[in-house]
């Protein structure tokens, strides 16, 4: 039985852990041949085991997404070991959260850097590639930061924000320019993931992460938090030929945290 991405190639940057392990995962056990990147070396290798484990297919690339030349060299690699792209999840992002009286400028640039540039740099040197093979779906990773304000968190917002109408500009750009390339936006909520102990002004390793139980309870209609195959399986879609006629879309997966 063929899967729902059978065939197709995709990128999944962040794809070591958390959301991005997910969603490679899950792309690779729905047929695709997965690359991911990232710069938590032993854990893309965790991944990629895993995958092949199961019967799926998977390889690691070490890539720094703020690196414009990395970018280049990664869908080099793509091309020469696939010969096309079908699927970009843009995935890698950090939270850094405190007071923007406390934020310093070279945190500002840094979450920039990855969240807002790494984002952009995907996108412009994917779309070369996915056009030649006849299109493809570009999945830009936001959050329900990126819809509504969130107090402590005014970088990761602006970042967050900015990948959503990003993405619906260059959304139109593709369909006018009737390539066959779809981009779409998806906002997860409360997710159990490692970044919540940075968004709460923690260390990794030093502190740990915020009771995600309780704070659903509190804030989340559903009252639960999500898990990352929840996101997983909204990023398949997306990525599958289900969604055809989808672009320029906002996928929300917070169980009702951001409706108003």
């Amino acid at each position: 039985m063929a899967g729902r991405v059978d065939g197709k190639v995709a990128l999944v940057t962040g794809g070591a852990s958390g959301i991005g392990r997910r969603c490679a995962e899950r792309l690779a056990a729905e047929g695709a041949s997965v690359v991911i990147t990232d710069i938590q070396d032993h854990l893309g290798g965790e991944v990629v085991a895993g995958v092949q484990k199961a019967g799926g297919q998977a390889s690691y690339i070490r890539h720094d997404v703020t690196s414009e030349d990395a970018w280049i060299d990664v869908i080099a690699q793509v091309r020469a070991r696939h010969g096309r792209l079908d699927i970009l999840v843009n995935n890698a992002g950090i939270g850094l959260g405190g007071s923007i009286l406390d934020m310093t400028l070279a945190d500002w640039r840094k979450q920039t850097a990855v969240n807002l540039d790494g984002v952009f740099l995907g996108v412009k040197h994917s779309i070369p590639l996915m056009r030649e093979g006849g299109g493809g779906s570009i999945i830009n990773m936001s959050s329900v930061a990126g819809l509504k304000g969130a107090p402590t968190l005014a970088g990761y917002c602006a970042t967050k924000g900015g990948v959503r109408l990003f993405t619906k500009a260059v959304a139109l750009e593709c369909a006018n320019a009737k390539d066959g390339v779809r981009v779409n936006s998806v906002h997860p909520g409360i997710i159990e993931t490692p970044i919540w102990v940075t968004v709460s002004g923690g260390q990794p390793g030093v502190n740990a992460p915020p009771d995600l139980d309780a704070m659903s309870e509190m804030a989340v209609p559903m009252g639960v938090k999500g898990v990352p195959d929840d996101i997983a399986n909204g990023v398949l879609w997306l990525a599958s030929d289900e969604s055809r006629y989808v672009t320029g879309a906002e996928l929300v997966i917070d169980g009702g945290l951001s409706v108003r």
